[in-house]
């Protein structure tokens, strides 16, 4: 490369700043959105996201073309963390315990994060589909070694577990102890 297309990295450049400045305004805009979201779910509005955020809604149409954009980034986000919450649960002993586990952990999240239960019922998100498979597997798991009716089938998890979630979120229940009664209501649904 000859040196007059070599970056000098003593000399300032004229994108970087205006690259920072980007960047702390899609940051911005992203926890905001998660705020807003979890606090609304899907009924939550770019306006109310870009004030929260304090940048115009110009300033989140740039990072995020469609407001199904920012959900998606939104949902990716709390399944990290759910991912992150539900590890420990999966890796209980005992397929029935992993299970229990599971759910409990699945409630405790959605409790405080109304667009994922939302997106959950609904498995609109890619993503979404992705905890739906997981706890069809340890259900699957739990039923192979005894510990679960028979019966039951993925299409009675998601009925179950997202209906009881969607109507709690509809209900705008936020006490977390209230979602546990729940949860343990689902739980012995599926018991033998």
């Amino acid at each position: 490369m000859s040196p007059s297309h070599s970056p000098d990295p003593d000399r300032p450049t004229t994108a970087s700043p205006r690259r920072a400045d980007a960047r702390r305004n899609h940051d911005r805009v992203v926890a905001a959105a998660v705020d807003v979201f979890r606090e609304h779910g899907t009924l939550a509005t770019v306006p109310q996201i870009a004030a929260r955020a304090q940048v115009g809604k110009a300033t989140v149409y740039r990072s995020f073309p469609t407001k199904e954009d920012l959900l998606e980034t939104v949902t990716r986000l709390s399944l990290a963390e759910l991912e992150r919450r539900t590890a420990a649960a999966r890796a209980r002993p005992g397929p029935d315990e992993a299970f229990r586990c599971h759910v409990l952990a699945l409630f405790d999240v959605l409790a405080r994060d109304r667009l994922l239960a939302e997106r959950l019922a609904d498995a609109a998100s890619p993503a979404a589909v992705s905890v739906l498979q997981s706890l069809t597997d340890a259900m699957e798991t739990a039923q192979a070694a005894g510990a679960l009716r028979e019966d039951t089938t993925a299409l009675d998890l998601r009925v179950l577990l997202c209906g009881t979630a969607l109507q709690l979120v509809r209900l705008k229940e936020p006490d977390p102890s209230v979602w546990h009664r729940y949860a343990e209501m689902v739980l012995r649904a599926f018991g033998r």
